[in-house]
């Protein structure tokens, strides 16, 4: 552990081991969800709607959730959202009806966003400016090395049974939450007073961090980031693989799998540019590969065209969610649940919002249409992150 996370404070291993066994958990899931759906008779619409529930309730809670974590503090709302999505994801798994499966996904995505507010709160808020990003590196690192391996599990227990993912998800979350719990009030005993003085004193509100142009460039390429990355890349890229470039479906999770280990393998080093070179530069090189990325997929309209968009992708999100949340550390101090929580609903939105706007746009027009539109979006990232004043970046301890 010491070789890996290196002088890092110990809650960023804690923490990365946390999202490590979320995300394979959520992983997990994944396949089990449309056949346990339709062992109710139900069709693919229903089936949409149970993914989108998820989402849907992530991003309506994310700021109550904030508020939470300013009213209790990181390790009280993190606790509770790890035994919320322990206890739903069971209650899912025992669902008899599709209407209670609905509402305990949908409860899930309450848990979740309470477990991922508080979680980068307190990351920021132990981490040092100087090693920020490679802190946010480091947890993010874990949390998609758990989304690569979790399918792979998932698929094993479905051959058993749709319901035991749930229930392995579950029996899984609670555990990680107990330790964590344990774990992270040995590991914070040291500033417990410290804590409690920021709770109930000053906190960076939603309002104050706006008036920083770091904020709001994490702000805009974050959401750029959930339209471009977490939804058009898996929703109608692989339908343009598909019906354009008549490829086989396999490309597709191929595709997913070359950005993914290369976003996971990247994300150290982006974390230590962020550092050692500024969250400007970061957020500029990672919006940048995404839009060219963007364009080389319009342009060379082709399967190797298509894998080296993926990879481009991959290695943009790794330098724009290191830089942009390394932005928000700065900005808050680790003290502003309410504006972490609107950052990262800001993603939440673009991924809600992208698939639907860019899938409608490439079946009244085309294909390129949607890409230009989404490149779009990307520009405006990158255009917010270019006007980031030139500031050198926090001195090395």
């Amino acid at each position: 552990m010491r070789a890996l996370f290196g002088e890092q404070p110990r809650e960023v291993g804690i923490l990365a081991v946390v999202a490590f066994t979320v995300a394979v958990g959520f992983g997990i899931q994944s396949p089990a969800i449309p056949v346990f759906a339709s062992e109710f008779g139900v069709g693919s619409a229903a089936v949409g709607a149970l993914v989108s529930a998820f989402a849907f309730m992530r991003l309506a809670t994310g700021l109550p959730g904030g508020r939470l974590v300013n009213r209790f503090g990181e390790r009280t709302i993190l606790t509770a959202g790890m035994a919320l999505l322990a206890v739903t994801s069971v209650l899912a798994g025992l669902s008899w009806n599709f209407t209670l499966l609905l509402i305990f996904r949908g409860a899930c995505g309450i848990g979740s966003a309470m477990y991922t507010v508080s979680a980068m709160s307190l990351l920021l808020r132990v981490t040092p400016a100087s090693s920020r990003g490679r802190a946010t590196g480091l947890f993010q690192g874990g949390y998609y090395l758990g989304t690569v391996t979790g399918p792979a599990l998932g698929g094993g227990l479905l051959s058993v049974s749709p319901r035991l993912p749930f229930f392995v998800y579950g029996v899984a979350v609670a555990v990680a939450g107990a330790i964590a719990t344990v774990a992270l009030n040995r590991a914070t005993r040291h500033d417990d007073l410290q804590e409690r003085a920021e709770v109930k004193g000053t906190r960076t509100s939603v309002a104050g961090a706006l008036g920083h142009q770091s904020y709001r460039a994490a702000l805009t390429t974050n959401f750029g980031l959930g339209w471009a990355v977490f939804g058009v890349r898996v929703s109608v890229l692989p339908l343009f693989l598909l019906h354009v470039l008549k490829a086989g479906p396999a490309w597709i999770g191929i595709g997913l799998a070359v950005g993914a280990v290369l976003q996971a393998v990247t994300l150290p080093v982006a974390g230590r540019v962020a550092d050692l070179w500024g969250r400007r530069l970061s957020l500029i090189a990672g919006e940048g590969l995404i839009l060219v990325s963007l364009v080389m997929v319009t342009t060379w309209q082709a399967l190797p065209g298509y894998l080296a968009a993926f990879a481009l992708m991959g290695l943009g999100t790794a330098f724009c969610t290191t830089g942009g949340a390394a932005a928000v550390g700065d900005v808050t101090q680790g003290r502003g649940g309410t504006a972490i929580a609107t950052y990262q609903m800001a993603a939440d939105l673009g991924m809600v919002v992208g698939p639907l706007l860019a899938g409608q746009i490439a079946e009244t027009y085309s294909y390129e249409t949607a890409f230009t539109t989404t490149a779009a979006i990307v520009l405006a990232g990158l255009l917010m992150a270019i006007a980031i004043p030139r500031l050198p970046p926090p001195p090395s301890k």
